[in-house]
């Protein structure tokens, strides 16, 4: 099916349809990304998911790439402030909403990575996102350390921090992010400095 032809007022029901997508996608997971919840949260008529998205695949493409974007953007926003680089990797790795919205925050970005793995329609727009996500990592990295991560070294931090994350959610541990604080600054105290 060829795409509609846009207006003004068909981008901004486009435009409603991804944000609310997004949100969904970010509160709970792929899951809560249907044609009819889209629709009511955006406040538009059930049909227009299916007019401005040819699949559900489509919609859920698009409400990826608009949370990857608004978190890098967020993150962006902070390195731009001078905020704390260590506090922008760990809202990088397990998302800004872990700031405030703690165990849930960090289970559902979880459930997000692990559940895109069986949606392999997601992988180009993943590999994408990776490319700029790596480049952010790395900025904030440098302003922790002073100097620029060595071969290997940011992959290696996210690692760590994924899996003392990971191993926090298993034994429900109630702030998994505070978990991951402390073993990032850590391997950030263990690595050289200039």
């Amino acid at each position: 099916m060829a795409a509609p032809k846009q207006t003004e007022k068909g981008e901004r029901r486009r435009a409603l349809l991804v944000a609310a997508a997004a949100e969904l996608l970010a509160e709970s997971g792929f899951d809560a990304i249907r044609h009819r919840a889209v629709a009511e949260r955006a406040g538009v008529p059930l049909a227009a998911t299916t007019y401005y998205f040819s699949s559900l695949e489509d919609l859920v493409s698009a409400a990826l790439d608009r949370l990857a974007r608004t978190e890098l953007a967020d993150a962006h926003d902070c390195l731009a402030r001078r905020d704390d680089p260590a506090e922008i990797v760990l809202d990088l790795l397990l998302g800004p909403r872990s700031r405030t919205d703690g165990l849930d925050a960090v289970l559902c970005r979880f459930e997000r990575l692990i559940g895109s793995g069986r949606r392999p329609f997601l992988a180009g727009l993943l590999r994408a996102q990776r490319v700029e996500f790596d480049a952010l990592l790395d900025e904030a990295l440098t302003r922790a350390t002073g100097r620029r991560p060595g071969p290997g070294e940011v992959r290696r931090l996210t690692a760590l921090v994924d899996g003392v994350v990971l191993t926090a959610l298993i034994e429900a541990d109630p702030d998994p992010r505070a978990v991951g604080r402390v073993a990032l600054r850590e391997a950030l105290d263990a690595l050289p400095r200039t």
